[in-house]
């Protein structure tokens, strides 16, 4: 989508923090993290919200993509949060479907 930050991330028109890639999904550090390791995940495929996914293999490589950054990171062990926000009411503020991985320090709960 032409005015959509994430997929000008993806092709390379706007500079990003990169963590980890695959051939369907991107990784990179959130600009305002909320935690020690706070990484974006996102299909390359623009999708807006999880309301319209049509295919959910999708998604796969989101999730394969955000446990592998959070081995490479270290959290395996201490445990890590992902967390998808759909909608406005729920802080989806780029309407992009990406996944948060949070860890490296204890979460509190509930979130929100």
């Amino acid at each position: 989508m032409a005015d959509c930050i994430f997929c000008k991330i993806v092709e390379g028109k706007i500079p990003a923090a990169k963590i980890a890639e695959s051939d369907h999904a991107l990784a990179f550090a959130d600009i305002n993290p909320a935690a020690p390791v706070h990484a974006l995940v996102i299909p390359k495929q623009h999708i807006a919200t999880l309301n319209d996914v049509n295919d959910w293999a999708v998604m796969a490589p989101v999730f394969e993509l955000a446990a592998r950054v959070a081995r490479e990171k270290g959290l395996v062990q201490s445990g890590w949060r992902a967390v998808i926000n759909t909608g406005r009411d729920a802080n989806q503020l780029v309407f992009h479907i990406h996944l948060h991985v949070l860890g490296g320090r204890q979460l509190s709960w509930p979130p929100g």
